[in-house]
């Protein structure tokens, strides 16, 4: 029942936001199971909601924008991984988390701030800077979080452009987690039982996505990046 309870908030949180599940659930479950059984089961678990998002709001996908973040991020991955094993690198996530809360705090103070308009290769070092942070911390989203916000893109561009963006990156983590023998039967047998939840969780939290105008989203969305960036530094 915990665990089905910690799949269903993190997958309302994705549904509604586009982001957010694994930091609601990790460290949850994290309490409750293994870590070679709580990774690759979230894993399992955040690609199929990510999948159906991604499938129901495919048209509002700005593919532009996730190929040049996937590129970047290609780059980054074993650059972060590279630093992981020769340096220490706390302070580039705790730096991210100051950047990210003072973003969200500024934000919620000034709504009104006029979308940035920057070249649209700036998504190369936004993706680049996810990459290495997933390498190093397995905790790649926020850059791209924040590039979306400062895009200022419209709600349902925000979450499919972010689901374009974690699918490939998703399905690259399922599958190493399997080529390492972590689907365990207890993996599978976790999963089946969070299916039904995870569904569920995800109608709610499109629903509650789609009602919510484009002022509460972003209201919404940068007190999450508060959030975000507080447990980023902590």
């Amino acid at each position: 029942m915990a665990i089905a309870t910690i799949f269903f908030i993190a997958a309302v949180v994705r549904a509604i936001f586009g982001f957010g599940d694994a930091l609601v659930a990790m460290p949850l479950l994290s309490l409750l199971l293994e870590p070679r059984v709580a990774t690759p089961l979230f894993a399992l678990v955040s690609l199929t909601a990510t999948t159906a998002i991604a499938l129901s709001s495919w048209h509002s996908l700005d593919f532009r924008a996730v190929w040049r973040l996937l590129l970047g991020a290609a780059v980054g991955v074993p650059l972060g991984t590279w630093l992981l094993t020769t340096a220490p690198t706390d302070w580039v996530l705790t730096g991210l988390g100051v950047f990210t809360a003072s973003f969200g705090l500024y934000r919620l103070l000034q709504p009104q701030v006029p979308p940035w308009h920057g070249h649209a290769a700036w998504a190369l070092p936004f993706g680049l800077l996810a990459g290495l942070l997933a390498g190093a911390y397995n905790t790649g989203g926020p850059p791209i979080v924040l590039y979306g916000s400062l895009r200022s893109w419209p709600p349902e561009r925000f979450r499919a452009t972010l689901q374009g963006y974690f699918w490939p990156v998703n399905m690259l983590t399922v599958a190493n987690h399997g080529l390492h023998g972590l689907w365990t039967p207890q993996v599978w047998q976790l999963y089946r039982l969070a299916l039904p939840v995870v569904a569920i969780a995800t109608v709610i939290g499109s629903l509650i996505h789609h009602r919510l105008s484009a002022q509460r989203f972003e209201r919404w969305l940068f007190g999450a990046l508060i959030g975000l960036g507080v447990l980023l530094i902590f």
